[in-house]
């Protein structure tokens, strides 16, 4: 969960700050008037968490759903030989570059299939391409949008169809409870040209119950995703994985005879070193929510300060 609070400083923020660390939340944006925390846990801990901080004033708030994993591995080991290895392919692996795209029954030419539902997922850390450190691929980039609807059922399959019907794919989604009650926030990442995207929130609020859409895309914003990883881990191998821990700031929710499975918060480009470092152990299971982002009040630009930072030389 990502919640923004109206704490200027001073013995309000003392006191958020305070708060934030019996949570064990983390700061991920201050400005003079607020601070955006970033916290992870059971249901039960974030609302608690959101009433305790409602006295300050929630100005914004962006949630996940609920990600699991079965503690263990005697559920891998009905289905495969313990000394198996589970394989992981990336999106850009998932089609063969010879593999027929053309219809059953209707013959469609090569160049009909060209469009944003051709563009792979564009939340590898490979695609970071342009010079402002975002997304894409060729013309199309990542969009990140952000759109409030009434908390009635239905709502997210008529705002999921629209995009549907145009042919895009929805690379990321994560809807939950926003700071208003009976509101809840979606969050998306569609590939898109910004003129595409620009038609697609025309037709968005048009329905009956989404109440706003935003692009914040080219505006300043803190974006998190959480995943849950399960990882072969023998008595041996603990103290390796420890520093791993340490390192990448995860928290390692169970330990078992065979298996680690850890807790890890962060940008996509983070969660693709870690399980990278971690395929040589085995990697058993891999649960991920969807982007979730709010707008910095700080106004800093951190895709600017990357790319400047990267092309900076020291004579």
């Amino acid at each position: 969960m990502l919640i923004k609070l109206r704490a200027p400083a001073g013995p309000a923020r003392t006191e958020v700050l305070q708060l934030a660390e019996i949570f064990r939340a983390r700061v991920v944006d201050v400005s003079e008037r607020g601070i955006t925390l970033c916290v992870s846990g059971d249901p039960g801990k974030t609302v608690a968490m959101q009433k305790v901080m409602s006295k300050f004033g929630v100005m914004e708030v962006c949630r996940t759903g609920r990600i699991s994993l079965k503690r263990g591995e005697a559920l891998l080991e009905q289905i495969k030989a313990p000394t198996e290895r589970v394989v992981h392919r990336r999106s850009s692996e998932a089609i063969a570059p010879d593999q027929s795209r053309d219809g059953d029954v209707y013959q469609i030419e090569k160049e009909d299939l060209s469009g944003p539902w051709e563009v792979q997922n564009v939340l590898e850390p490979t695609t970071y391409e342009n010079d402002r450190g975002e997304a894409g691929q060729g013309e199309y980039q990542a969009h990140t949008l952000q759109t409030l609807v009434a908390d009635v059922p239905g709502v997210l399959q008529q705002v999921t169809q629209v995009f549907a019907r145009r042919g895009y794919n929805i690379q990321s989604l994560a809807v939950g409870p926003s700071e208003t009650q009976g509101d809840s926030r979606i969050t998306m990442v569609v590939p898109g040209t910004p003129e595409s995207i620009n038609k697609v929130i025309k037709q968005v609020k048009k329905l009956i119950y989404v109440k706003d859409v935003q692009d914040i895309t080219a505006t300043p914003y803190v974006a998190r995703e959480l995943m849950l990883i399960k990882v072969r881990c023998t008595a041996s191998q603990r103290g390796e994985l420890r520093d791993l821990v340490q390192i990448f700031r995860l928290g390692v929710i169970d330990v078992g005879h065979t298996t680690m499975t850890l807790e890890v918060q962060g940008r996509e480009d983070k969660m693709a070193a870690l399980t990278d470092l971690l395929e040589p152990y085995g990697v058993m299971e891999i649960a991920r929510t969807g982007r979730i982002a709010l707008t910095r009040e700080s106004g800093v630009d951190t895709k600017y300060l990357e790319t400047m930072r990267s092309t900076t030389r020291i004579w």
